[in-house]
């Protein structure tokens, strides 16, 4: 690593002691020694084992559940369902006030994604609870179901989810995000040429080599310990809180260390269903996703489309973005709509551009429900915006990265949702990136800076 100390030096302390240097992660030592404890290398005396019946289909309604011949298994101790959790509609955002709550812990009349979890076993072995959730008789009434955003968004379309009453999220700005800068039309008037191109993106599963899971322990006096391999800590603990019916204090989590998350690890799945099991049988309780679970189970990156529509000049100036993107939640809201919101803010790129307008939908289909995946709401947008700024350089017959000097944002510029740009360094990263890359640019390129207006 490098320090470039020639750039901002009127802006930057040179008393730095950690930044540009080398420094040893301080839990590399337990993971190559074998020596850091993962919540699975946990047992305790007497720990039963949770395994999930879910639903073999995408959408249908549930008619009947029949345990009986479940519960007569060997080895099983208690078969919970959607009675038996006391709050069983949630999502997890509404701790910052995102809601409706859409999603339920174990399904209630209805199922909505292929792989939902209906019915929860707890049995002595892991062996006997995989046995018993065979033996449970669930007779379904199957339903249409839709897996295309755009399919979802016609009307007529099968209704996925009925918390929401649509299949799209509703903003305070109405059925998708909005962003309004300047006058669009006006800017595509003025373009001497106008490209439009769509991109689009599947899901991507995180794959951690640690599957989902945790192990809840009775402590006594309604006190639990979730050993657990979440990524977000308090929103697990105050959503296990809510689910629960029970203040956060009589709940002690333990985590911190995580075999690969990448975002996967932040939805509250596996925690509140297994304290609930060592709540009403007072023993230990080990529930952990199997690979095919992690695979088909576990939220993905969402599946996106991306439509970008530039005006831009001779000279190299775009002068008017549109764009309309599309997030596939899935069955339930999860992290998604939050994710469609930052690619709403997102979308203008680092570039100034005078004209834009954005709208950005999260739309709920009868896929498995999506969440965070490093970057979410934006990753899939950064690509398809690079993408078509290298096709607008061509169009143009400009050299891509002089293309992008002429349109990167400088401190003191009006982002797109009108909060100025500060701390850019984007020329300085180009500048840098093109001696790197040995790509040459126009000296007016390398003499130009973030924060000088006018150079």
């Amino acid at each position: 690593m490098e320090l470039r100390k020639s750039y901002f030096a009127d802006q930057r302390k040179d008393g730095l002691h950690e930044i540009g240097q080398g420094r040893p992660r301080l839990d590399s030592p337990g993971h190559v020694t074998g020596k850091t404890a993962y919540f699975a290398d946990r047992n305790f005396p007497g720990m039963l084992h949770l395994k999930m019946v879910r639903s073999p289909h995408h959408h249908a309604r549930i008619r009947s559940i029949d345990t009986s011949e479940a519960e007569k298994h060997p080895g099983v101790v208690k078969i919970l369902t959607a009675k038996d959790v006391p709050h069983n509609v949630y999502t997890i955002l509404i701790l910052i006030q995102i809601g409706p709550e859409d999603e339920t812990v174990l399904a209630d009349g209805k199922v909505r994604w292929k792989g939902e979890a209906v019915v929860a076993v707890l049995a002595e072995t892991e062996r006997a609870a995989q046995e018993a959730a065979a033996k449970v008789k669930v007779d379904y009434e199957v339903l249409p179901a839709v897996f295309d955003m755009e399919e979802a968004l016609k009307p007529g379309a099968p209704l996925v989810n009925e918390y929401h009453g649509q299949n799209y999220y509703l903003y305070d700005s109405g059925e998708c995000r909005k962003v309004r800068f300047g006058d669009v039309e006006a800017g595509f008037a003025e373009a001497d040429h106008i490209l439009e191109q769509g991109y689009q993106s599947s899901p991507i599963e995180h794959a951690p080599t640690e599957t989902t899971g945790c192990v809840v322990v009775p402590e006594g006096n309604d006190r639990f310990t979730c050993y657990t391999n979440t990524q977000a800590m308090f929103f697990t603990l105050d959503n296990a809180s809510i689910i629960l019916q029970m203040p956060g204090s009589k709940l002690h989590f333990v985590g911190g260390t995580v075999g690969g998350g990448f975002g996967g690890k932040v939805d509250v799945i596996v925690e509140p269903i297994a304290i609930l099991g060592a709540k009403l049988i007072g023993r230990p309780v080990c529930f952990i996703y199997g690979r095919e679970e992690e695979m088909q189970i576990s939220s993905p990156r969402a599946a996106e489309k991306v439509v970008i529509k530039d005006g831009v000049m001779k000279d190299g100036r775009i002068v008017a973005r549109k764009v309309t993107g599309y997030t596939d939640a899935g069955a339930y809201s999860r992290h998604s709509p939050y994710g469609a919101q930052k690619g709403a803010a997102h979308y203008p790129g680092p570039y100034t551009i005078p004209n834009v307008w954005i709208d950005t939908y999260c739309v709920y289909t009868n896929r498995t429900p999506s969440s965070a995946m490093r970057g979410f709401g934006v990753t899939i947008g950064d690509f398809a915006l690079e993408v078509q700024m290298d096709k607008l350089a061509r169009l143009i017959g400009m050299d891509p990265l002089e293309f992008r000097f002429i349109n990167a944002y400088r401190d003191g510029d009006m982002k797109a949702h009108r909060q100025p740009t500060e701390g850019a360094a984007l020329i300085e990263c180009m500048q840098e990136a093109s001696r790197a890359a040995n790509w040459p640019v126009a000296e007016k390129y390398m003499a130009m800076s973030s924060y000088k207006k006018g150079a």
